[in-house]
């Protein structure tokens, strides 16, 4: 348990610093499943009508949550590129405590088919994404 949680520390110490603007920390993953689970607490800043948190912004955060996993699962992985990235907006995602989780659908060698999902604070579903990438793994030595 001490390694995932140092993991956990040195992903959220070294990540992109986009995700720490947006009040994000990886909560949890599993290696497994190839997932994760991050948390964002987003201010009224990344918000248009008050508090609805602009499109782009929660696409990020699905981003987000869907490349870690496949990283934290992968460690051959040095970079995932997004070759399409389709986010639904099924409810209006507003300001405050969001929960985004992660997961890799299938993985080839150099591809991977990943989705996510945006939760409220109430746990309601307001936005998924889906995404396929591409991947660049380290030489081999």
């Amino acid at each position: 348990m001490k390694r995932k949680e140092n993991t956990i520390k040195q992903i959220n110490d070294c990540g992109p610093k986009f995700i720490r603007m947006l009040g994000g920390q990886l909560m949890d993953f599993d290696n497994d499943k190839k997932a994760c689970t991050f948390e964002f607490n987003i201010s009224k800043d990344f918000c248009h009508s008050v508090d609805i948190v602009q499109g782009g912004f929660v696409t990020a955060m699905l981003d987000a949550a869907m490349s870690h996993a496949i990283f934290i699962c992968d460690h051959e992985i040095m970079n995932v590129s997004s070759l399409e990235i389709k986010t639904s907006y099924l409810a209006p995602t507003r300001a405050g405590k969001l929960r985004v989780e992660g997961w890799v659908i299938k993985q080839s060698y150099k591809t991977a088919f990943m989705e996510s999902h945006l939760y409220n604070e109430d746990n309601e579903l307001t936005a998924t994404a889906s995404s396929v990438a591409k991947l660049l793994r380290a030489p081999k030595q």
